[in-house]
């Protein structure tokens, strides 16, 4: 791989665990760290890339599925945290005890080693949700995998992306016909919880362009939602599109993952 290209993989993505491996220029970074220290060696492993290496780690909210292995890793390897002031509140204390914390604005660009990051606000029940743009070599990755609601500044943050990791939740009826209480049903399907298949359709059908070449679906729900349904919804709402200026488009489980990109 060319020192200067942006590759990035979805290690996991769901309820039980997300994080993302970035690379460009030999900064490597973790968006998330929602699974064990351990599991998370394992899964960069997998990858040829050893925990030690990593750059900084970057912190979306502080609910557990994004957050359980940070201060694990960053306590041993010596790692940065990056993360808005908020988030850092109300992760708590086991977080910030003996690791080094770097805040950073929402809305408000920096660098990362050799990677500008972006962080931007998104809509989601925690205290001071953010999504990510990262960019290097000229390549734009956006990173967006909680958010209830595609608000204006998210589709304006999203456009021109040479590449999109984006929630695809869950299936309406699927979610109406769990198993759910109906309290949580709500919140999925709040503002401030989850996107849907259609939502998350209808957003890429907007964001399409000519140098959008792939797209993660993520942040699947293992109770409501399946693959199928996701790429079905997708595709649906690409449908009349020209073969030629679509994105490869795939899915990201919460076991193993998606594929590597390179951009």
């Amino acid at each position: 791989m060319l020192r200067d290209r942006l590759r990035f993989c979805v290690l996991g993505s769901g309820s039980k665990g997300n994080a993302t491996y970035v690379e460009a220029g030999g900064t490597r970074l973790l968006i998330d760290a929602g699974f064990s220290g351990r599991e998370l060696e394992a899964r960069l492993a997998a990858l040829g890339v050893e925990a030690a290496e990593l750059s900084a780690i970057l912190i979306s909210h502080e609910h557990s599925d994004h957050l359980r292995g940070a201060a694990v890793l960053a306590r041993r390897y010596h790692l940065p945290l990056y993360l808005n002031g908020a988030t850092c509140r109300a992760a708590g204390p086991d977080l910030t005890k003996k690791t080094i914390i770097n805040e950073f604005a929402t809305g408000s660009a920096f660098l990362c080693g050799n990677i500008q990051v972006h962080p931007f606000a998104v809509s989601h029940d925690a205290a001071e949700p953010v999504g990510f743009l990262l960019k290097a070599g000229g390549r734009l990755l956006g990173h967006c995998t909680d958010l209830g609601a595609v608000s204006r500044l998210v589709a304006t943050r999203l456009r021109g992306c040479d590449a999109l990791v984006l929630e695809c939740n869950h299936d309406p009826e699927m979610l109406q016909a769990g198993p759910y209480p109906p309290a949580l049903k709500q919140r999925v399907r709040s503002r401030h919880g989850h996107l849907a298949n259609h939502e998350a359709a209808a957003l890429l059908a907007d964001l399409l362009h000519a140098g959008l070449r792939h797209v993660v679906l993520s942040h699947l729900s293992e109770t409501n939602n399946t693959p199928e349904l996701a790429e079905a919804a997708v595709k649906a709402a690409f449908n009349g599109r020209p073969a030629a200026t679509l994105p490869q488009l795939t899915v990201a489980c919460q076991q193993h993952g998606a594929a590597v990109v390179t951009l």
